[in-house]
């Protein structure tokens, strides 16, 4: 569904990504890993198109959106969870839910579905974003991607600043959302939550793809996970 050839992305005169190739195949939740600074965070705003200066190809259903402006990418079914969630804070959590407005009868997840895999959203409806706890911002923000047409999401550190309890919270949530075929792409530093959600794992040390493996090969091998991201 999502395939990266050869990207190459930077800021000014200094290179971050240095032809990084991975592909994501539909129904899969894949996660990108590595240490700070690897380019992670890069990756999911050259695909956005969030990110200007960058060459190679980003292949989405076929069609290279290499050149597309983030509402362009946004069209074709993908949607961005980002690190700092940009919940509208003045706004009721259903306020937010019903903010989408090019969502059309028939595309993306009703109210009622929403509120099966987010209960406490429906409990919060009436609450200001300003009033919610870190967890119930994150599961807004996640759910509200999910009321437009996407069928390819991209989430950027869910789990960051969480309690352990609330992290797991979000894992119950993205296993009930991979059930729905729905494609995901996660940056994630937690290797402990990343093991488990994700069907596979590539990890990128200094602007490169270094590693790929299943889950389970992932969890077997902890040189690499020594070597790589320091557990």
């Amino acid at each position: 569904m999502l395939e990266i050839e050869k990207l190459h992305a930077s800021y000014g005169e200094g290179d971050i990504l240095k032809g990084v190739s991975f592909s994501v195949a539909k129904g899969e939740l894949v996660t990108l890993l590595g240490r700070n600074g690897a380019g992670k965070t890069t990756t999911i705003k050259s695909i956005m198109g969030l990110l200007s200066q960058k060459t190679g190809k980003i292949l989405f259903d076929g069609k290279n959106i290499l050149g597309l402006t983030p509402h362009e990418v946004a069209r074709l079914g993908m949607g961005l969870v980002p690190e700092d969630r940009r919940i509208f804070s003045s706004l009721t959590v259903l306020e937010n839910l019903n903010l989408p407005v090019t969502r059309r009868r028939g595309e993306g997840w009703n109210l009622t579905k929403i509120y099966e895999y987010f209960p406490r959203l429906e409990e919060r409806q009436k609450h200001k974003g300003f009033e919610l706890s870190g967890g119930e911002q994150q599961m807004l923000a996640i759910a509200r991607v999910l009321r437009t047409p996407t069928s390819f999401i991209l989430l950027d550190e869910p789990t960051e600043g969480l309690a352990p309890m609330l992290v797991k919270g979000i894992e119950a949530i993205l296993n009930g959302i991979k059930k729905e075929r729905m494609t995901l792409l996660l940056v994630e530093q937690n290797t402990r939550f990343a093991q488990k959600v994700a069907n596979r794992h590539y990890i990128l040390s200094q602007g490169e793809i270094v590693y790929t493996g299943t889950n389970e090969e992932f969890m077997a091998d902890e040189r690499v996970q020594k070597r790589y991201l320091g557990v």
